[in-house]
């Protein structure tokens, strides 16, 4: 089998006969493809051609990238358009641009020399770890949209960056908890240091002035942990007093002011130990903990704002006199006309008034094939024209768009999960109410038999009660199990997964790009007549080279196009190569070619089309869309575990009664929307089923956010991913059941932190209420026993 080269620009395989190439370091390069060609030389061109020298990784194929017409980017020269995101200052205007196809640093590089070089730029930057780029430029001399020409010319396009207003609040918090849970982590090491010198068990026999020296500055060391990491945890118990609703916040605060003030006093009278140390503990434990929720909180919150990448820009409307004009998404009204080029996106939901074409839903239903439409069907916005010209009459926009209702669905099923959350609140409130109400009785006791002692018995108890270990027991064991995953490709994103996997009975599959690669491939080629298998593909292939149609991938790039080329949709492609004239798709469309009768297709398996001429059938060509190796296996391990299995897709196709007979799924159903979707899992809810879906277009959004758990293949779209609790990474289903048994590993260990927690707690308890243990061995052992845990965690990251 001949091995085929790798195009020098991104990568992928160059066909067979393939004339693209361009000259780089003083070579001639082969290129998979004209878009590739014209890069290069424009790289070369510019006298940067050395990025191919230190680049680490290929670079994004230009075809892939978003397409932008010329009259598109004129749109961003308008001052209301440049309004929202660009600031003037002076003659130097500034702009912060996303900019897709960045795979090195190379790419940085690349893009500031080249927009360096351009007259009117003053000056450029680019963040690599987000791909924001930061353009300073002279908009008199050099228009926007010539900045962005001059972008797509070396292979990277450029949107806008206009942050969603919820997601930066968030990022400003998530940056805030960062600098607290720093500030408290540094101070805290300084501060256990020396408070360490002045313990009597260590035998450093102090001088009076360096004893009183160090209780200082562990005081001064400990305030900024107390006034400004542990902010939070005094105004949360504040609301939470005010409000007669009691969390961890109360405890918290209480074990925290508590070490503090008396710190104070012991600093002050020279008498007795110090617990700025204790003060410092908590702080940075518990500070860890709450910036990994608010992580959580931030990719769900930014899942909504990925929406917008699914709708174009703008789209080309009709005035008065018939004539096309583009214009941005937000002048468009209902009731408009809109021409709808092929290869571009549609821009609302909408009649067909003019024109036949197909349309590409797969992101929306899970169709994996463009379904035919003609005067009279309705569209959506979001969906992709594939053929055609399409005339448009707007139906609707906005919030009313099917696309908005998709999102009404994901916040709604995203209410339904705090359930869990809020019963464990409850049990925590009667815990806590119960721990102080002990320590207040406690407290009365001892102020009764000994004053002076009271005090500190109090916070002995109160520091020996800190559930530290007791909170560290479940998200050490996940965290751990999760990095274990996460190096087998296997991406938790909510903590929860893993626990409530032991508890899953019912598994939702979604077909297209999930159980099955989610594109159509050549699994066969008949022959009708004289030519040989071979040359009946390099003719389809020929044809298939003019086309945009999802089909036309299967077929690969042929060095040879046809001449001449018409679509007919929802039927095939008729044309003229090497000067005969052949049609390839539906049998009774090509068989009308030479008037006769379609011949039966051979097989029900795969999608059959038909090539021919005007002598008669040439050969019937087999696409399929495969299964995955290891949904057998996925399949499997859940039958293994008396898990109740189901397809639901939106692909109305055979495919899916063939997907789910192949893997023996006996609920299967095909054509479902998404709101058809999540009302199964309702019904499944409201049968007290605990349900793990699998699944990676947009149609799956709704039910991947209202699931126990959720997993998105790593090729899904992005909206899916930022749904899901888990992100397979690298596609493969196998290891989801490694998830499977690590699930059950991670829930003993769990278990097994969670009684020793209880018993430490248990057992100290009566101790620290006798007064027998003092603040500083309480917080010696409660650091021990979260200690313990932590070591009993990390055993999941060995190997099973």
């Amino acid at each position: 089998m001949a091995t085929l080269t790798p195009c020098y620009h991104c990568g992928l395989p160059v066909p067979a006969g393939s004339h693209f190439q361009a000259r780089v370091l003083d070579e001639s390069r082969a290129m998979c493809c004209p878009g590739c060609q014209a890069v290069a030389e424009a790289i070369v061109a510019s006298g940067l051609e050395s990025y191919y020298k230190h680049r680490s990784e290929n670079a994004a194929n230009p075809e892939a990238l978003p397409q932008a017409l010329g009259e598109e980017l004129a749109l961003y020269d308008r001052p209301d358009v440049q309004q929202p995101f660009v600031r003037h200052d002076g003659e130097l205007s500034t702009a912060c641009l996303l900019i897709e196809g960045v795979s090195c640093a190379a790419c940085g590089w690349l893009i500031e020399k080249h927009l360096r070089s351009l007259d009117g730029v003053a000056d450029a930057g680019l963040n690599l770890s987000n791909h924001r780029l930061h353009v300073q430029w002279d908009a008199r001399r050099l228009p926007l949209s010539r900045l962005l020409e001059a972008l797509r010319q070396i292979g990277y396009a450029a949107h806008p960056y206009q942050p969603d207003r919820a997601a930066e609040q968030l990022a400003r918090e998530n940056r805030r908890a960062l600098r607290q849970m720093g500030v408290a982590g540094l101070l805290w090491f300084q501060v256990m240091m020396a408070t360490m010198a002045t313990w009597p068990e260590f035998n450093l026999d102090l001088s009076a002035g360096m004893d009183k020296i160090l209780r200082w500055i562990s005081l001064i060391l400990t305030t900024p942990i107390v006034f400004y990491s542990s902010s939070d945890f005094f105004r949360g118990a504040w609301r939470d007093l005010r409000t007669r609703h009691l969390t961890m916040d109360v405890s918290v605060s209480l074990a925290i002011g508590g070490a503090y003030a008396a710190g104070i006093w012991s600093t002050l009278t020279g008498q007795g130990e110090l617990y700025f140390d204790a003060a410092g503990m908590f702080a940075l434990f518990l500070l860890a903990g709450r910036f990994l929720e608010r992580r959580a909180r931030e990719r769900t919150a930014a899942a909504t704002a990925q929406l917008v990448n699914l709708l174009p820009p703008s789209c080309l409307r009709f005035d008065d006199k018939g004539h096309s004009e583009r214009v941005l998404l937000r002048e468009l009204r209902q009731g408009d006309l809109v021409l709808v080029q092929p290869g571009s996106l549609l821009p609302a939901d909408g009649r067909v008034v003019a024109g036949q074409s197909s349309v590409d839903e797969s992101l929306l239903t899970g169709e994996y094939l463009p379904q035919p439409r003609a005067p009279g069907d309705a569209v959506t916005a979001g969906t992709l024209n594939v053929e055609s010209p399409l005339t448009v009459e707007v139906q609707a926009l906005g919030d009313d768009t099917r696309l908005s209702s998709i999102v009404r669905l994901l916040e709604r099923a995203q209410a339904d999960k705090p359930r869990l959350a809020e019963l464990a609140d409850r049990v925590a409130q009667w815990f806590l109410l119960a721990m102080l109400g002990l320590a207040m009785a406690v407290g009365l006791i001892w102020w009764q038999i000994d004053p002076e002692r009271a005090f500190w018995v109090v916070l002995a108890l109160l520091v020996a009660t800190c559930p530290c270990a007791l909170s560290l027991a479940t998200p050490t064991a996940l965290t751990a199990a999760t990095g274990a995953l996460h190096r087998q490709g296997l991406l938790l994103t909510r903590g929860h997964v893993l626990e409530g996997l032991n508890g899953i009975d019912t598994v939702i599959f979604d077909k297209t790009g999930t159980l099955t690669e989610g594109r159509l491939a050549l699994s066969a080629v008949h022959p009708l007549g004289e030519l040989d298998s071979d040359a009946c593909l390099a003719l389809a292939a020929a044809l298939e080279n003019r086309s945009e149609h999802p089909i036309a991938r299967a077929f690969g790039r042929a060095p040879q196009a046809a001449e001449r080329v018409d679509v007919i949709p929802g039927q095939g492609l008729e044309g003229v190569v090497q000067g005969r004239l052949l049609r390839i798709g539906q049998p009774a469309f090509v068989a009308a070619l030479q008037g006769q009768a379609a011949p039966p297709i051979p097989g029900e398996r795969g999608q059959w089309l038909l090539l021919g001429d005007r002598q008669g059938p040439l050969a019937w060509l087999v696409l399929d869309d495969r299964l995955r190796e290891d949904a057998a296996t996925l399949l499997d391990a859940c039958r293994a575990r008396g898990w109740r299995t189901l397809l639901l897709s939106g692909d109305s196709s055979p495919m899916v009664a063939e997907v789910a007979g192949q893997l023996g799924i006996e609920d299967a159903c095909g054509g479902l929307t998404p709101n058809d979707k999540l009302a199964v899992l309702r019904q499944l809810h409201a049968e007290g089923h605990r349900v793990l879906m699998l699944g990676d277009g947009v149609n799956d959004v709704p039910v991947l956010a209202g699931a126990d758990i959720s997993v998105a293949m790593g090729s899904a779209t992005d909206l899916a991913k930022t749904s899901a609790d888990a992100v397979l990474l690298s596609n493969r289903l196998e290891a989801l059941v490694r998830a499977f048994d690590l699930a059950h590993r991670t829930r003993r260990i769990i278990i097994e932190n969670l009684t020793w927690a209880g018993l430490y707690n248990g057992l100290i308890l009566p101790f620290a209420a006798l007064g027998w243990i003092t603040p500083l061995w309480a917080a010696i052992g409660m650091s021990l026993s979260s200690l313990l845990v932590v070591l009993n965690a990390l055993r999941l990251t060995r190997g099973s």
